[in-house]
This record gives C-alpha cells, sequence and structure tokens, in this order.
C-alpha cells in the first residue's frame, strides 16, 4: 500500500470518523459510519482514518473498530487507515484488516502522561519498538509526533526535543512522519522553521502535518506547510475533533474549505467539494448543529441563488 505523492499532487487524510467522532457524546452507530465513509469515498478523499484501537471505557465511539473496518469492502480497504496507541492496539489492528496504521507519542512529558498515561520518554521508547512489531508483521505504519508546536501544559516545545524524537522515529524503518499541532499552538513561521530542520535532518522520508485550529491559524498554517514542501495534510470533515486531553483544543481543519484554498490558487485534491459538503450536511443533521467548517454554507448560498 503506497500513499504517497508525486509531482506536487495533495494526498489529505480524513479523520472525521476519528479524531472528528471521538470528541461527540451522541454514539454514532456502525451503519452511520458505513454511510459518512461512503460518502467520503465519493467525495474523492485518498485516505480516510476510520478509527483508533484504544479501549471503549476511555473512548467510547471508537468502540466498534474493529467492527466497522471489517464490514467495509475489501476493495476500499485501500482508502482505511487507523490509529495504534498500544499493544494491544496492535493485536486488534492485525485482526481487523486495516493495511494503514498510525502510531504516536506525544514530545510533551505532562501531555503524555494525561495522553499515554506515561512520561514521554517511556512512551517513545515503547512506540518505537511497537513500530518495529507492526512493521514487520506488515502493516504500513505512520510514525507520528504530537504537540510539536507547543504544549498549553509546558508551553513552547524544543525543536532539537522534536529532532531527537524524529530519529528515533525513522530509525525504527517508518517512512513517512506526522507532526501534529495538538494544541494548535502552530504559526506559519514555526511550521516552516519545523519542517525544514525536519527536512534537512531526514529528506529521506514524506512529512504529514496535523494541524489544530485552536487560534485560527490552521488554514494559514497549512499553507506555510505547503510551501515548505509538505504535500499530506490531515482535515477533518466539517472541522470535527479536538483532544480530550488538551483543554480548550478545536478542531482539525476542515477538509471542504482545505479543498477550497488549494483548487482556488490551481493546486489538484482529487476531491469533489459539492459532494464533500454532502456529508458535512449529513453531519450536522446527526449532530443537530452548524459545524464550524464554512464552505458548506457557501455552497448553500449558491444554490439558492440558482
Amino acid at each position: 500500500m503506497n500513499f504517497g505523492t508525486s509531482n506536487g499532487s495533495i494526498l489529505i487524510e480524513d479523520e472525521a470518523l476519528r479524531d472528528g467522532l471521538q470528541m461527540e457524546a451522541r454514539i454514532f452507530n456502525l451503519d452511520e459510519k458505513l454511510q459518512i465513509f461512503n460518502m467520503l469515498k465519493e467525495a474523492g478523499i485518498p485516505r480516510i482514518q476510520v478509527g483508533s484501537f484504544v479501549h471503549p471505557k476511555v473512548v467510547p465511539q471508537m468502540a466498534d473498530t474493529d467492527a466497522f473496518i471489517k464490514a467495509i469492502p475489501e476493495t476500499d480497504r485501500h482508502l482505511v487507515s487507523a490509529l495504534i496507541l498500544n499493544e494491544k492496539g496492535l493485536e486488534r489492528a492485525l485482526t481487523s484488516g486495516v493495511g494503514h496504521v498510525s502510531m504516536s507519542v506525544s514530545v510533551s512529558d505532562t501531555h503524555s502522561r494525561k495522553n499515554a498515561r506515561r512520561p514521554a520518554a517511556e512512551a517513545l521508547d515503547a512506540m518505537t519498538d511497537l513500530i518495529r512489531t507492526a512493521l514487520s508483521d506488515g502493516l504500513d505504519v505512520r510514525a507520528g509526533l504530537q504537540c510539536v508546536f507547543g504544549c498549553v501544559y509546558e508551553g513552547s516545545i524544543a525543536e532539537d526535543a522534536v529532532l531527537k524524537a524524529t530519529e528515533r522515529m525513522v530509525k525504527t524503518g517508518a517512512r513517512e512522519i506526522n507532526l501534529a499541532d495538538t494544541t494548535g499552538m502552530a504559526n506559519p513561521m514555526a511550521i516552516r522553521s519545523m519542517v525544514h530542520k525536519v527536512q534537512e535532518a531526514f529528506p529521506e522520508i514524506r512529512i504529514s502535518l496535523h494541524l489544530h485550529d485552536t487560534r485560527g491559524l490552521a488554514l494559514a498554517n497549512m499553507f506555510a506547510g505547503y510551501e515548505a514542501g509538505i504535500r499530506i495534510f490531515d482535515t477533518c470533515t466539517g472541522g470535527l475533533g479536538g483532544c480530550p486531553f488538551v483543554k480548550g483544543a478545536a478542531g482539525n481543519i476542515p477538509t471542504e474549505d482545505a479543498v477550497h484554498m488549494f483548487e482556488s490558487m490551481g493546486i489538484a485534491t482529487g476531491i469533489a467539494i459539492d459532494k464533500l459538503c454532502d456529508a458535512v450536511a449529513l453531519l450536522e443533521s446527526k449532530l443537530d448543529r452548524q459545524l464550524p467548517g464554512r464552505m458548506k454554507s457557501v455552497l448553500d448560498y449558491r444554490r439558492s441563488c440558482e
């Protein structure tokens, strides 16, 4: 399975079914999740993170991740990704039929203790061992680092700490490294600086960005990442999402807004924004509220004027 990009094309991983729904009190059943998955597929989303293999008591929304993946036809499994955080999660992933997984740890010690219930150094040791196991078992692994651009509990994160953690991840054999602005504290200059340092140190790997919009800079940060050479980005349809272990964390970049930004500049995404906004409409009806993304409202107005 190869999710790499070429010729400057954009790869968007939509995480509404995982990062987006994990914060919602309303539990989506399997049929609803399959309906959303199919709408994202029809819109042309090239990679869809459908869930995480975590304990259902911690994140009830993800309790059926195994069944969800098994319910997706094998012909569509090439689109599917999921999140693994521990040994039990890897065991479940290997029996689910998923081929691509994300495996990440925090570079903030305080966030790591809250999110993974272990110190950052210990979590990194455990995760690098786990990534090696996952790779040897045939999974396509994206290694990731959380809180790269700052932590609400600790403040700024030293770039050297990020580079050392990245080196540990690269040595596992993972060929994609995800840099996450978990707390939404990044700005375009910080994105360019960190991306350039990682590129310079590890020119052989692909870098992807996971950007939260807590302070309203996520789209600007995304474009700064694009200018720096990044071509893989995480988004959430409608702008859903957040981190249950970060106070005040907002959702990810709305997928439809990211698609509009790139397409309006002549940068192809391969995603049909009208079909994507139909998925936003479904989510809004299920959640009984308007979501943060802007492009659905724009298209609704255009349609009303036709």
